[in-house]
């Protein structure tokens, strides 16, 4: 609407996730493995735990002192001014009458800023003097308090010690307004007030009275010694997060559960009159006039207290939609159940979920709030496990030609003209064989007509052992047992691969085992042999993981396991057992070894994958292509490496 957008303080509702930083960031080491370590790292780098100290500053005219917290008390005689967050209630407390005009005009100004932009370290550093001196508490130096908007208000305690020779905001600051910079700490880098440049790495200290010479480490211990035995300070921990805002000035929302009584304050709505229905607003104005929509609705609005009887006010504001999506899987477990948000009897049978697929972008959002949440139930005696997915995967993304799709870069590509031109399950089978299912794929890279050929040959091959009539009670035992080995090899292989969400690579095996098959019935044993029966309904069965219609055509035309025709009562593909695999037909009887003269290839042998160094260097060495090339030559070394190689060096 063109209206200018800047922040305004208002009275809202926060759950408090702090209380569980640390729990959330040591238990995430129990979901390394089955997490992606990305997401992990995020959630971590988010919570953002930090260690240092926490400095009481003494402000002149004020009775109580400004704490901050600093990861780096070691520099603390490197502080020549302090800086406190513009729009913070502290800035306007501080700030000196005379001052006062600059000051709120500065401040009218920060509040159309964002606070990613407040952050850039891009931006040139703005700030204005508040009139007032803070006392060093290491050395006493008066050193001078600006607002400045470069310092949040919500992060810390919304104020910090600034120590210009060591940290670039400061130091950027500092020389923008002509403030003193100090080196504490020798890093062989050239001075920073001359470079601009600040040099916040280790190195010895200097210019820091009791901790001169002293390493980092060293320094921060000895500092933070030194102003515990003062009174002045202790060692802290301190977070990025910041505990989760859930107000919003939004109609569809969950509504806040409380009432507000002119004479008993806020009011929880009784258990017993839970959940609060939204009101039904249709035909109300619904535009933004500065407070929640639900305002309008005197109707809901005005309630009894349920304390005092008296006149009171329902909450208009709604909850953030994450709180909704936090829990929402435990819901599932008890979709009608009235008596609660679900029956704990529910959670126990069928939750944590065990696999849960969804977008990067949720990571330190919905997946952190939904462990934050998960959490809390557990404490209040709802949940036995304190984690909500047990694994997590994080798809890609299916893009056109190096970029998302869009209208706008007319890149976009119609899911229902190519279901309609391919087939679903070839547009299926073109996804998952693409890449695995972490990676983007390209659509202008794949190719549907592909995988319709592929459809195709195991089409044809259900088609070939129906028109057979094999499988009519013949064991698969008595078939082929070179193609029997494949297909068990394949069903191992796809299984482990499946579980490990390796999809594409199970896709790849199938294909392979179709090719197997494909050359049995052309110049094999043929269609009628038991083991491409097989063959056939193995592939039908895993098959229908990736593209089911097909698969159930081709389960149905070979009528079910070893069932000749299918007869009423056998079961839908999908209902089928997965195959199991016969650990004897895994087992290699032979294996193809290399034989090399001088690196080069002379020959091949078959030989078992339990033969000794003994056994094959001899049956290397009598091989026609060896002898022929050891013609005149002297070998002067053999080197074998059963079951697979052996190179004879000669000369």
């Amino acid at each position: 609407c063109g209206t200018e957008v800047v922040s305004r303080v208002l009275t809202q509702w926060y759950f408090k996730i702090t209380e569980y930083a640390d729990r959330l960031l040591a238990d995430a080491a129990d979901l390394e493995g089955y997490w992606p370590d990305r997401v992990l790292t995020m959630q971590r780098n988010w919570i953002g735990r930090s260690t240092g100290a926490a400095v009481d500053f003494a402000i002149e005219g004020r009775d109580e002192p400004v704490t901050v917290f600093t990861t780096r008390p070691d520099t603390l005689f490197g502080a020549t001014f302090f800086v406190v967050a513009a729009d913070s209630a502290l800035a306007s407390e501080l700030c000196a009458d005379g001052q006062r005009p600059d000051f709120e005009a500065y401040v009218e100004q920060v509040r159309k800023l964002t606070d990613i932009e407040r952050q850039s370290t891009d931006r040139e550093k703005t700030g204005v003097f508040l009139g007032v001196h803070a006392v060093n508490p290491v050395n006493g130096e008066r050193i001078p308090v600006w607002a400045a908007d470069y310092v949040l208000p919500d992060y810390g305690t919304g104020a910090i010690m600034a120590v210009p020779a060591h940290d670039q905001r400061d130091l950027d600051f500092a020389r923008k307004f002509g403030l003193p910079v100090r080196v504490v700490v020798a890093t062989d880098a050239p001075d920073p007030a001359a470079t601009g440049m600040a040099t916040p790495g280790d190195g010895v200290l200097v210019n820091s009275g009791p901790l001169d010479g002293l390493s980092k480490a060293d320094a921060i211990a000895r500092i933070i010694e030194i102003l515990a035995g003062d009174g002045l300070g202790e060692a802290a921990v301190n977070y990025r997060l910041r505990d989760w805002l859930v107000s919003r000035q939004r109609f569809w929302g969950t509504p806040i559960p409380i009432i507000h009584c002119p004479s008993c304050g806020e009011v929880p709505v009784p258990e017993d009159q839970l959940p609060v229905v939204l009101p039904d607003l249709r035909g109300a104005d619904l535009q933004p006039h500065g407070v929640s929509p639900l305002a309008a609705a005197a109707d809901w609005v005005n309630v009894d207290c349920p304390k005092c009887g008296g006149a009171a006010l329902r909450d208009t504001d709604t909850m953030d939609t994450f709180v909704d999506s936090s829990w929402y899987q435990f819901r599932y477990c008890s979709p009608r159940y009235a008596e609660g948000p679900f029956r704990v009897a529910d959670t126990e049978r069928w939750a944590p979920v065990d696999l849960y697929v969804g977008g990067v972008e949720h990571a330190i959002l919905h997946l952190l709030y939904a462990r934050f949440f998960t959490k809390v139930l557990q404490d209040m005696g709802l949940l036995s496990f304190g984690e909500p997915f047990t694994r997590l995967i994080n798809q890609g993304q299916v893009i056109n030609r190096g970029k998302a799709m869009s209208k706008s870069l007319g890149n976009g590509v119609d899911l229902g003209e190519q279901i309609a031109l391919y087939g679903v399950d070839a547009i299926r089978l073109t996804m998952v064989f693409a890449s695995p299912p972490q990676d983007d794929i390209d659509w202008a890279d794949v190719n549907p007509d592909a995988m319709v050929k592929f459809l195709g040959r195991v089409h044809r091959i259900a088609s070939d052992v129906t028109a057979a009539g094999s499988g009519a009670g013949a064991p698969a035992e008595d078939g082929d047992r070179e193609l029997r080995r494949i297909t068990h090899r394949v069903i191992d292989e796809v299984t482990r691969q499946v579980e490990d969400y390796h999809l594409n690579v199970a896709v790849a095996r199938l294909m392979e085992l179709v090719s197997a098959t494909r050359k049995a019935i052309d110049s094999g044993p043929g269609a009628a042999d038991p083991a491409v029966r097989e063959a056939a309904e193995a592939l039908a069965v895993m098959l229908s993981l990736f593209a089911p219609y097909t698969a159930e055509e081709c389960w149905e035309a070979l009528g079910g396991p070893g069932a000749g025709a299918r007869p009423a009562g056998i079961p839908s593909v999908a209902r089928t057992a997965w195959p199991a695999a016969d650990p004897a037909l895994l087992v290699q009887e032979t294996v193809t070894c290399v034989v090399q003269v001088n690196g080069k290839v002379r020959d091949r042998l078959e030989v078992s994958p339990e033969i000794t160094e003994d056994e094959l260097r001899d049956l290397a060495l009598a091989t026609q292509g060896v002898a022929r090339s050891l013609a005149g030559l002297e070998v002067q070394r053999v080197i074998v490496r059963p079951p697979k190689l052996v190179n004879i060096v000669a000369r």
